[in-house]
């Protein structure tokens, strides 16, 4: 089953384009599921706010798998997982952890080049990226390597680091590169027609967003939410909270789905 999953997540990086969605708790990703999406990823971020606590390392790689695994038996689509930068600072580390990950159903996950604010060097990264390539062969875990050089100072050229590094991190077994920080519409066609894999671009994160079939015709192949789903989820609960302490109204409820159909979709 897990082999099929995996089959079906790596075709997916191979057609006109997909919108992969970030799910944080078995709830979320049960509801997106039910609406069609053919597979998810799981967001560090979402679990981390789901917790009480904020993203970016807050919580142990025990913690992270354990929610990560109730999302993948919670739905038959493939997940993906948010495994930040491997949870270790040695290239096994970053085996053990993609091995556990493997373990619990996950058919893929991404993987970081920079822990603690500060990018790894090119070829510490590629290490790394090697190191879960070896126990995650090609076909039955979809390796996405992301690159963080347009969210850190000090590139010359951030545009020709990024195309380095993911040429770089290609070689040593990435099957998709993930840029984030990047919202201009030349650089991401650029960065799709220099990266030899599929392009993942995070959309939502921005003020200017690039619907994703814009994001399809620039060449992207794979659009994820990162923690954007659980942010609107946490505004309408905030908002809903506001209104209760200033006026005690409930119009907050308009258009909320009744209990019975939240019932129905989580039933079975």
């Amino acid at each position: 089953m897990t082999d099929d999953r995996a089959s079906a997540f790596l075709a997916l990086h191979h057609g006109g384009g997909f919108v992969l969605p970030n799910a944080w708790d078995p709830g979320s990703a049960r509801m997106l599921a039910q609406l069609g999406f053919l597979a998810i990823a799981t967001t560090s971020a979402g679990i981390a706010w789901s917790l009480g606590v904020p993203d970016g390392g807050a919580l142990d790689l025990d913690t992270m798998l354990e929610k990560v695994a109730a999302i993948v038996a919670a739905v038959d689509v493939p997940v993906t997982a948010d495994l930040e930068a491997g949870y270790g600072d040695d290239p096994q580390d970053v085996a053990r952890t993609v091995l556990r990950a493997i373990e619990i159903g996950a058919v893929g996950g991404n993987l970081e080049d920079t822990a603690d604010g500060l990018l790894f060097d090119a070829e510490e990264a590629a290490e790394r990226i090697a190191a879960a390539r070896a126990v995650a062969p090609r076909g039955a875990f979809v390796l996405n390597a992301r690159t963080d050089a347009y969210f850190f100072p000090g590139a010359a050229d951030p545009f020709a680091e990024t195309v380095a590094r993911a040429q770089r991190y290609v070689e040593a077994g990435a099957d998709c590169v993930f840029v984030p920080g990047v919202n201009d519409e030349e650089t991401i066609r650029r960065l799709a027609a220099e990266i030899p894999v599929p392009l993942n671009i995070v959309a939502g994160l921005a003020a200017h967003v690039i619907p994703a079939p814009q994001l399809f015709a620039l060449g992207v192949k794979r659009v994820s939410l990162g923690g954007s789903l659980a942010r609107v989820a946490l505004t309408a609960l905030e908002r809903a909270g506001r209104e209760l302490l200033d006026t005690g109204t409930l119009g907050f409820l308009d258009g909320a789905l009744p209990c019975a159909e939240v019932q129905r979709r989580f039933a079975g």
